[in-house]
């Protein structure tokens, strides 16, 4: 395969990604979940440390999970390892902006509609549906560094997913209840959860799945120094 036929199907794989926020109940086989794996094992990290660790679901397992996560949620109080923006200001604003009111729109979900808008956030809690749950964890004295790692992990499975025909949503949401998911599966104290990917086979017939968010333009996101 030439350079050019390399970025292209790069490109296509880049082009086709989106975030799924309904599967089908079809469980993904063992096998298939194995090579999704393994591709997303190709991520580099910062001196070949490799931080991230996955706690995967399936079958049974997913619907306990599903089950307990949605009973804790309401009565506690978040308690993420990693700290949330504090704040988003300017363009990270209206690109937030432009991509909730596409969820909303999608659904039905009309400005004012608090309720609406509380049962869409749940729908995280959900795992919207989805036969499988990955929690990505990095080792704590490897600080920063180890989660920007596991970010570049989640984008690598993400893009395999998609090499797969499957459907994944990156969740920050449950991190949120870190201890909890530490707790349930059972994690040493040393690791630290980054974020979830809910992930199996998309729904693609349901409205949530039927928009597109954008990307910036490259004068808004590089600057050229040539002197």
């Amino acid at each position: 395969m030439s350079s050019t036929e390399t970025a292209q199907t790069l490109d296509d794989l880049l082009d086709q990604r989106w975030t799924c926020r309904q599967f089908t109940p079809d469980q993904v086989p063992r096998a298939t979940i194995e090579t999704l794996l393994r591709l997303a094992q190709r991520t580099p990290s910062w001196c070949n440390t490799q931080p991230w660790q996955v706690a995967i679901t399936e079958g049974a397992g997913t619907d306990r999970f599903r089950k307990a996560l949605l009973d804790h949620v309401p009565t506690a109080t978040p308690a993420p390892d990693y700290p949330f923006p504090a704040r988003y200001d300017g363009v990270f604003r209206d690109r937030r902006r432009e991509c909730g009111l596409q969820l909303y729109d999608s659904v039905g979900i009309v400005k004012g509609d608090n309720a609406g808008t509380m049962r869409q956030a749940l729908r995280n809690f959900e795992l919207f549906d989805a036969p499988h749950v990955a929690i990505v964890t990095s080792e704590a004295d490897l600080g920063v560094y180890g989660a920007v790692d596991c970010g570049l992990y989640i984008g690598t499975f993400l893009l395999a997913a998609q090499s797969l025909g499957l459907g994944a949503a990156p969740q920050a949401a449950l991190a949120s209840y870190a201890p909890f998911l530490r707790d349930w599966f059972g994690l040493p104290e040393q690791r630290k959860v980054v974020a979830a990917i809910s992930f199996g086979y998309p729904d693609t017939d349901h409205p949530v799945n039927g928009f597109r968010t954008a990307r910036a333009e490259l004068d808004q996101v590089a600057t050229w120094h040539v002197d």
